[in-house]
């Protein structure tokens, strides 16, 4: 008997961590917009920081980052708990949030707010090139701006995943949700990490003698930029694609009409659901940029009069 239940224990456990390896695959599927933007925007956040100070920065961030998701894994569990109503409600406000963040990327990309990116990018280089400036408050600045910007996001992607596992035992959505973050941060800020040391790589190849290293060292230069602006491009795109398509399944009359509608399209119509879910994102996101916009003008009218 003792043999028998070790055995079944055993296969419990490899059972429980198969499924848990596959959800968390399908939670990290789901959670791809959320981790695009994270990474664009943690990489953004250590510019302007000295080249020796980088890395402590990252850490100093991940370190933050493992404290937010240590909040938010429990308090996640607690809601599916005792308030599992509230996951597909959160589910929802997380895609609005994701299509809402999509679209001011938009906005800003083009050219709404270029002045202002002038007047901090000059900010940042004369703080950093000003021996008068506090760097140490300086980066626990930079530090605590970044740790506000991962809860955001770390809560997007824990709500996210947890949607994805709402059905299942408390012990697989532990493991989901304890998974998702330990590899969300771990990969993010290991990724984050090489970042910004790539522009330092490349420069030191430049300065070797061997004529080939020197060519890779450009070639990594001229490459950091180009993949910075990549990330963040595919992560805008894949934050409307994620947020639209939570938005999309909420709505089930028009996610039903989607996919009857994809069914009659043949091949073509494997490509529909996504597409659509992006157009509602976009039209949600355009929504909430809009009325965001109209309260901070009827908040400023007071004060211009």
């Amino acid at each position: 008997m003792a043999g028998t239940s070790l055995l079944a224990l055993i296969d419990d456990i490899a059972t429980l961590l198969d499924d848990v390896s596959v959800m968390t695959k399908v939670a990290a599927k789901k959670t791809a917009g959320v981790l695009g933007d994270d990474l664009a925007l943690n990489a953004q956040q250590v510019t302007g920081v000295k080249a020796d100070r980088e890395l402590p920065v990252v850490w100093a961030v991940a370190k933050g980052s493992f404290v937010n998701k240590a909040i938010l894994v429990p308090a996640a569990l607690l809601i599916s708990a005792f308030v599992p109503a509230l996951i597909t409600p959160l589910l929802m406000l997380g895609g609005l949030f994701l299509c809402f963040e999509g679209v001011e990327k938009l906005v800003h990309a083009l050219g709404a707010h270029k002045v202002d990116d002038t007047k901090h990018h000059d900010e940042l280089v004369k703080a950093v090139a000003d021996d008068k400036v506090d760097l140490v408050a300086y980066e626990k600045d930079k530090i605590k701006g970044a740790i506000r910007t991962d809860f955001i996001l770390s809560a997007e992607i824990i709500v996210i995943s947890l949607g994805t596992v709402a059905s299942a035992s408390m012990g697989q959505r532990i493991g989901v949700l304890v998974g998702i973050s330990l590899l969300m941060t771990v990969g993010v800020y290991g990724l984050v990490a090489g970042i910004v040391k790539l522009d330092d790589l490349g420069l030191h190849l430049t300065r070797q003698a061997q004529a080939w290293k020197q060519a890779i060292g450009r070639g990594i230069l001229a490459f950091a930029p180009w993949l910075m602006k990549s990330l963040s491009v595919l992560g805008t795109a894949a934050m409307f694609l994620v947020g639209g398509g939570i938005l999309l399944h909420g709505l089930p009359l028009l996610a039903h009409g989607v996919e009857t509608w994809s069914e009659s399209l043949g091949w073509f119509g494997a490509f529909v659901p996504s597409l659509a879910g992006a157009l509602v994102g976009i039209a949600a996101g355009a929504v909430v940029v809009g009325v965001v916009e109209l309260i901070k003008r009827l908040r400023g009218t007071p004060k211009a009069a």
